[in-house]
């Protein structure tokens, strides 16, 4: 296998909403779960939509929801009642 040459980063662009600037980094920062989907979503995207595909994946990797998911998953949340209950009693 061969590698690519250490060329220089292209300038960040100050949109940039995500640290991550390699295929390779979007994977290590991804849960193990996710992986797999990261994977195949790659191996079957047209390359003009690649960009897209990799920033959408790039955001997710970095923005922390994980982290706050896993910290406190049902925070805030109640439990018991349906929201369509309600619907289905004025039936």
């Amino acid at each position: 296998m061969s590698t690519a040459p250490n060329l220089p980063l292209p300038p960040r662009r100050p949109e940039d909403s995500h640290p991550l600037r390699t295929i390779r980094e979007i994977r290590e920062s991804l849960p193990e779960q996710q992986l797999g989907h990261f994977d195949a979503e790659l191996a079957d995207t047209d390359i003009d939509a690649l960009p897209e595909m990799l920033h959408r994946w790039a955001t997710l990797g970095s923005d922390g929801f994980l982290d706050r998911l896993e910290s406190a998953p049902f925070e805030g949340l109640e439990f018991g009642q349906r929201s369509y209950d309600d619907a289905a009693d004025g039936e």
